[in-house]
């Protein structure tokens, strides 16, 4: 069940402050300063890993723990008892052999993840989050979930928050520059004196927003992954799911490393 816009913005408001939050987008992970001091960070990756993370934890799984090693995954699942986990994940895009569950938010029903510890690996998302694992605040959003990590990021005043993309093996993604540019955009909005875009890649992300904020889904098809998932068969529920915008009023938060659960 999916809840308003409207309703997302009660659930989440907070009082604004200004809080001179500066904000960076990183196309992928690798793109980071290493001396770049950021106190949070938020990991996208809108085909599809953050989507369904957010759509797992708002159906209630107990949390979502993500590698970037499959190996460590297998290891890590199987320490788990059996009838409290499930095994999420692709390569390419395709589901892999022997796994519960593949990487499509409209895949992770109430029925099916309730209670449960999804243990995910994905080609671009979980990677990236591994790489940023160690930011003291790390959350992770996709459009669904836009409105709340907005809320959330401004109710707790990090000085400077990079927003970092998972792109594709490595490389630039249209996706998630369009949800970085919708996350960017917002906090923008909501706190005009007090938070400032930090690079140029965010006003460039928040420009591509706002030439396809009318039609989100039609950027997600245009982007290259988009195409590949058109190439692999019909995929047009997780399209319409990743576009939904302001759905969701869960914010995926990293709780220890690895391990994500709503707040």
């Amino acid at each position: 069940m999916t809840v308003s816009a409207q309703a997302v913005s009660v659930l989440c408001r907070t009082p604004v402050f200004s809080v001179a939050m500066q904000i960076s987008y990183f196309h992928v992970p690798v793109e980071m300063p290493q001396d770049l001091r950021s106190d949070a960070a938020v990991v996208i990756d809108v085909l599809r890993a953050t989507t369904t993370i957010a759509w797992s934890l708002h159906n209630g799984a107990e949390a979502v723990q993500a590698f970037a090693s499959l190996d460590d995954l297998r290891a890590a699942a199987a320490a788990w008892p059996a009838d409290a986990r499930l095994l999420l994940g692709e390569r390419g895009g395709q589901m892999l052999e022997g796994f519960d569950l593949g990487n499509s938010p409209v895949a992770v029903t109430p029925e099916r993840v309730a209670g449960k510890r999804l243990f995910m690996s994905t080609t671009n998302g979980t990677r990236a989050l591994d790489r940023v694992r160690e930011v003291p605040l790390l959350l992770t959003a996709a459009l669904p979930n836009r409105e709340a990590v907005a809320q959330r990021l401004l109710a707790k005043q990090p000085s400077h928050v990079s927003i970092v993309g998972s792109g594709w093996e490595g490389a630039y993604s249209l996706e998630d520059s369009l949800a970085a540019g919708a996350l960017g955009h917002r906090l923008l909005e909501l706190d005009s004196t007090g938070s400032s875009a930090a690079n140029d890649e965010l006003t460039a992300a928040v420009s591509l927003w706002r030439q396809w904020q009318s039609e989100p889904e039609a950027c997600l098809r245009t982007a290259t992954h988009g195409q590949r998932l058109i190439r692999l068969g019909d995929h047009d529920a997780d399209f319409r799911c990743c576009a939904g915008l302001d759905q969701l009023s869960v914010v995926p938060t990293q709780v220890e490393p690895g391990v994500l659960r709503a707040a």
